[in-house]
């Protein structure tokens, strides 16, 4: 059994040096002085009712002097294991069994005496000995003591008292200690019936030991679930989250991708073989000349074009026509106005952009990668707010993970522990260099121009035992020193040590074991004697101190880790500037070290802002990659937009001004996005300053486009002026740039909030800047080009004039001789619905195996540290991240009912809040949870337990009746704060709850009461003015979680246990009701569409080759080279999200674009494509006709005209007569008519 010794401090005397083993004889007896070795007392008082046979007839091997120094000895075990009655009654009877029982001779075996002299008389007194017990009793003793929780760490009260195995590795078997026993205890196990190899007359001791769900003879109830697996009540199945969908034995989505395939085709197929057979019918209706006059079919069978009766028209095609009509008479009017005036509309716009712009003055930038990725509205960003409002934000954290590769390690051979494998990085020389930069870093002192003195690690650090007046030893630091108190004294630290007969030499290994096996213990086994406790006073867990290690084989890890752990000040407190600035002199030193050539570690490291500064950092680097991306975009726009009709009139026809104009628009659209925001208070950030111009001008480019190319391409009508020129030219492209940019500032308002606002407004302003701006500036290029003035040099001018013909460029006839007849050959036609069809299919299933998150590396640039850290972290680090589960005001927990259903000790809910957590982390696969939470409520009612030491109060002086520290001595604070309760579970009165709580969270643990509040529950539990608590938490931690997927699974199954419990909570008397446990490709489609749709030719494949040749190229021309050269530079950002969002998916999403609206769309019309509007081919004919009839009567005017003049000339001969006077007026009137 484990050597879990009753923490005995004194010796006792050897009164039978040679004591026979049999009954009725002691084998020592009294006490003869303290162990010089042994500090004090440590365990709360115990009694031995085990022994006591009535007045008369109970007999002991001990006095009552000590008797009472054992029951004041036994504090730390009865603290420990006050909350599982029958743990604590078991290791009370194998003590008492062991000091006291009347047949002590029969049980031990006295194997090491020494001299003691006490008041100038030299005794013997034993210091070791041999327990002789039964398997039966150590089992079933172990067993109940083996599951009982340490609330404050979530880990288990065995893991103290085993000592050098843990509480993983601990067993009956094993022969142990905890370090703090005076007396050397061997504890033999001998099977049942088994008398081979025992001393003569010894009987190992077979008494009864409690199980963990009974109860205990003095009235104490069987232990609690999360202390004892057998008391757990029997648990419904799980509900196992749902595999993944199959069909046939198969993947259920690729089973349905491939059925959606047979069926899209199928029926693509069957509609071709019915248009065929109705195209035949007609075929056959025209041979017969039953069918004359109505037009073409839908498949291209040329036949007359029918006239269109009135009648006809829908109403709807009536409406679709004058909204057409009244838009392009709008725009037509407008852009008539803005190029009449050039001069003044860019000066207006130019006034409007600076009234906007100069909110840049008062903008905020936001660096809080909170700030940046989490909507203020959205659940996490409540709950986070809450837990910071109520309680401190979680400590900043800084740290290192250190390898030491390639060294080798080496195998120890422990005298108490065996061989041990100690890998290369655990040698004393690393853990030398170790503790030189701890020093080093713990050390930091700047000038602090916020605090006006030199600052230090003292003024920020997170000092859980001593928050008020800091010191730098009560700076949270945890690491490997630490358990050596950072003293290199304690590294170079040996002894001799006999153990078992054979002496040897211990050292810094012995003493490491030890404590990483048990980092709670104040004293290890070895001859050493030291502390595994940090020197701020708290334990340094296993997994903040060395990773990368399996099955618990802590020596052998791969990684050493360091971690300085700084208060979390809001934005707004001074000191949040002194703790970045401690931040940056932090990463000075590490970043030096690692570049040290002495250095012997390779590491990756981290602080609290490394964060926020590798954002910006990046951010500002891939500037200058945007910038050339802006500059790649500009010049492909203005070689694009050229007319280059001769070499001559190159500086006459480029369009570099207009280029440049139109990416001045973008950035006047921008600036003022930015400066209304500002104005207003709306946040922005670096990202919107780099990728919100790159999204405008991009899908802004394809305006400048149509406008410029539908202008270069358009005649000049007789008679009409270059102003009227670009206002009918807006009018025809005016509407479609409209619905563009609508629609995209409508799907920029659907994703991210401040992100959306500052995109949807740069759009918005970008349209009315090339509605105003942009059409002025082109008609001052325009007047330009009329007058053959070179562009760059206004005052030169070139002989050759400009063709009076339209400019079709080389897309346009390529688009229309080659290009759209091959697409919309029916072989061509067939094959890309195939292909396409076969996409969707394919699209559709992948879309079902698509893992949303973000990665937080994805945020790291290329080549930062971070990366490292995260790559380090998620390979080393042995423990999840902490989760809080935090209660608001409405839940009393000063009645009985309101603890019981909070805690998880003896006598709590088997159902409660701390209990539903630790069922939770008995399926960690499920719900993510390694380490059940802390709780406050427990650990206040063992503190406030009689048999402890914690909670007592002052008899005399100044402080009579207030409560007195475990560290004072029992003659001034004899009185315990509660008494004794006959069934054993204690619950305070709400007086007494709401008395002892605040001096409990006040109190600071320490060996004679480990259970005081000071550090772990201090800042958990918030209460108002009237005492009243309104926030308190209980912190877990989560398994490893490595990415995104599993961080937001874990999330999730928290809120779904934390609504499991408040459901449960508000079922509790006295709970308030209401408490609570807490898109870019639409350019290639909407041109292209109503290009389509505006076309009057006879059949779809006509039209949709119409709309392919005039819009498909100027498409091309404007949206696709103008987003994919601007795109292409992205990929040298360093950024990993600008080259995974914006490179990689946008050059996908334009690549797709442009397949699916230059390829697709036009087959897609050409087979179910809406048919002509009538409305629109009936308007034409009442213009044809209308032309027709004005064609008419001026040619009879003509001839008129003709037939007069020539009567005029044989008039002339005879003017003066008054036939010819009266010719002349009429001539007169005629030429007036």
């Amino acid at each position: 059994m484990n050597r879990v010794a009753a923490l005995i401090t004194f010796l006792t005397f050897m009164v039978l040096s040679e004591a026979q083993h049999e009954p009725g004889f002691c084998s020592f007896y009294e006490e003869c002085g303290r162990n010089p070795s042994v500090g004090g007392a440590l365990l709360p008082p115990i009694v031995c009712p085990i022994l006591d046979r009535g007045e008369g007839n109970t007999f002991a091997c001990c006095s009552m002097k000590q008797l009472f120094s054992l029951e004041m000895s036994l504090t730390l075990s009865k603290a420990l294991l006050v909350r599982c009655p029958s743990c604590a009654e078991n290791f009370a009877h194998l003590h008492c069994i062991n000091t006291c029982s009347p047949d002590q001779s029969q049980t031990v075996k006295v194997t090491k005496v020494m001299n003691v002299t006490k008041l100038n008389t030299t005794k013997e007194a034993v210091v070791g000995y041999q327990a002789f017990l039964s398997t039966s009793f150590a089992d079933v003793s172990f067993q109940s003591c083996k599951r009982v929780r340490i609330p404050a760490t979530g880990g288990f009260a065995i893991a103290t008292m085993c000592g050098r195995y843990g509480a993983k590795l601990c067993t009956p078997q094993r022969d142990s200690s905890n370090g703090l026993a005076p007396l050397d205890i061997d504890f033999q196990l001998v099977p049942p019936g088994v008398t081979e190899g025992l001393p003569a007359g010894v009987i190992p001791y077979a008494g009864r030991a409690l199980r963990c769900n009974e109860t205990t003879p003095s009235g104490g109830q069987d232990c609690s679930c999360q202390d004892c697996q057998e008391s757990c009540p029997r648990m419904p199945p799980l509900n196992l989250p749902p595999g993944p969908f199959r069909l046939l034995g198969t993947d259920g989505f690729l089973v349905i991708a491939i059925l959606l395939l047979c069926l899209l085709l199928f029926s693509f197929i069957f509609y071709l073989a019915v248009a065929y057979l109705v195209r035949s019918k007609k075929r056959k209706d025209e041979e017969k000349g039953k069918r004359k006059g109505k037009g073409k079919d839908q498949n291209s069978n040329d036949v007359n074009q029918r006239l269109i009766d009135p009648s006809e028209v829908t109403c709807a095609e009536k409406n679709s026509l004058a909204a057409q009509a009244f838009l392009s008479l709008q725009f037509r009017y407008w852009g008539t106005l803005m190029a009449t005036y050039p001069l003044t509309v860019l000066l207006l716009a130019a006034l409007v952009t600076a009234v906007f712009s100069v909110g840049l003055k008062d903008i905020e930038l936001t660096t809080d990668p909170v700030e940046l990725w989490s909507a203020p509205n959205s659940r996490a960003r409540q709950e986070k707010e809450f837990h910071d409002t109520f309680f401190d934000p979680f400590f900043r954290t800084n740290q290192l993970i250190l390898t030491a590769p390639g060294r080798k390690g080496h195998i120890y051979d422990s005298l108490l522990f065996g061989k041990q494998n100690f890998s290369g990085i655990i040698s004393k020389d690393l853990i030398i260099e170790l503790m030189e930069l701890q020093s080093r870093i713990q050390n930091i002192e700047f000038w602090s121009e916020d605090l006006n003195r030199t600052a230090s690690l003292k003024d920020v650090c997170f000092a859980p035992l001593n928050p008020s007046n800091s010191s730098l030893a009560d700076c949270a630091v945890n690491s490997l020193p630490q358990y050596f108190q950072n003293s290199l004294d304690n590294l170079n630290a040996k002894a001799n040590m006999t153990e078992l007969g054979v002496t040897k030499e211990v050292d810094w290994r012995d003493h490491l074991i030890y404590c990483l096996g048990s980092p709670l213990s104040f004293k290890d086994i070895t001859a050493l004697g030291l502390s595994c406790m940090a020197d701020y006073g708290a334990p340094v867990f296993s997994f903040l101190a060395v990773g990368g290690y399996e099955n618990d084989d802590l020596t052998n890890a791969e990684a050493l880790v360091m971690t300085f752990s700084l208060n979390n000040y809001a934005r707004t407190n001074t000191k949040f500037k002194v703790a970045m600035q401690w931040e940056t002199e932090f990463l000075k030193i590490v970043q030096d070290y690692q570049k040290s050539p002495s250095a012997n570690f390779t590491f990756a490291y981290m602080a609290e802002r490394s964060l926020e500064d590798e954002i910006n950092r990046t951010t500002a680097e891939d500037i200058p990659i945007f910038m050339i991306s802006y500059a790649v975009i500009f010049v492909y726009i203005a070689v694009a937009l050229g007319e280059y009709s001769s070499l001559k009139r190159i500086l006459v026809d480029s369009k570099f001004l207009v280029g440049l104009g139109g990416i001045l628009v973008v950035g006047c659209s921008v600036l003022s996005s930015m400066g209304f925001y500002s104005w207003i208070g709306v946040p922005s950030s670096l990202i919107i300053l780099q990728v919100v111009p790159f999204l405008v001008l991009a899908v802004g480019a394809d305006n400048i486009f149509i406008f410029v190319l539908e202008y270069q391409r358009d005649v000049r009508m007789p008679g009409e002026k270059r102003e009227e020129h670009i206002g009918r030219v807006l009018g025809n492209v005016a509407p479609s740039m409209l619905l563009c940019s609508l629609s995209e500032s409508i799907c920029f308002l659907l994703a991210v909030k401040t992100f959306a606002l500052y995109a949807a407004f740069a759009v918005l302003m970008d349209f009315v800047l090339q509605m105003t701006a942009f059409v002025a500036l082109l008609s001052l290029d325009a007047r330009r080009q009329d007058r053959n003035r070179c562009e760059l040099v206004c005052c030169v001018t070139v002989s050759t004039k400009r063709p009076n013909k339209p400019n079709e460029g080389f897309l346009l006839p390529l688009m229309r001789k080659y290009y759209a007849p091959v697409l919309l050959h029916n072989f061509t036609r067939f094959i890309v619905m195939v292909v396409f069809i076969s996409m969707l299919c394919g699209s559709v299933y992948l879309v079902f195996n698509v893992t949303v998150g973000l990665d937080q590396e994805l945020a790291m640039p290329q080549g930062s540290y971070m990366l490292d850290y995260f790559k380090y972290l998620y390979k080393y680090f042995e423990v999840g991240v902490p989760v809080y589960f935090v209660t608001k005001k409405g839940f009393d927990f000063t009645a009985v009912k309101g603890m019981n259903g909070v805690c998880s000790s003896v006598g709590c809910d088997q159902f409660s809040l701390t209990q539903k957590i630790q069922y939770a982390t008995n399926h960690p696969e499920l719900s993510y949870l390694g380490i059940p939470s802390n709780s406050w409520v427990d650990d206040f009612i063992d503190w406030l337990n009689p048999g402890s030491k914690c909670c007592r109060l002052y008899a005399f002086g100044p402080n009579a009746g207030k409560f007195c520290p475990a560290s004072e001595s029992a003659f001034r604070c004899p009185k315990k704060c509660m008494s004794t309760p006959p069934d054993g579970v204690l619950r305070p009165t709400k007086e007494e709850f709401n008395r002892f709580l605040p001096d409990f969270l006040g109190n600071r643990p320490d060996l004679h009461c480990p259970k005081g509040g000071l550090g772990a529950y201090d800042k958990a539990v918030v209460m108002d003015e009237k005492g009243e608590i309104i926030a308190s938490r209980f912190m877990a931690y989560h398994t490893p979680l490595t990415n995104s997927q599993e961080f937001t699974a874990a999330l999730q199954m928290s809120r779904e246990l934390a609504h499991n419990i408040t459901m449960s909570m508000r079922e509790i008397e006295g709970t308030s009701p209401d408490f609570e446990a807490v898109g870019i490709s639409v350019e290639f489609v909407s041109h292209m569409t109503r290009s389509f749709a505006l076309s009057t030719k006879p059949t779809h494949v006509e039209r949709a080759k119409e709309a392919t040749a005039n819009m498909g190229s100027a498409v091309f021309a404007g949206v696709a080279m103008t987003n994919l050269p601007g795109i292409l530079v992205l990929a040298f950002a360093k950024a990993q999200l600008i080259q995974i969002f914006f490179f990689r998916l946008n050059l996908v999403i334009t690549l797709l674009g442009m397949a699916h609206g230059l390829i697709f769309l036009p087959v897609l019309l050409s087979y179910f494509g809406p048919g002509v509007n009538k409305a629109v081919l009936l308007q034409l004919q009442q213009d044809k006709a209308k032309a027709a009839r004005e064609l008419e009567m001026r040619n009879n005017m003509r001839r008129i005209y003709d037939n007069l003049s020539f009567e005029d000339s044989e008039i002339k001969k005879d003017a003066s007569s008054p036939s010819q006077i009266e010719e002349n007026q009429k001539e007169e009137k005629i030429d007036s008519f």
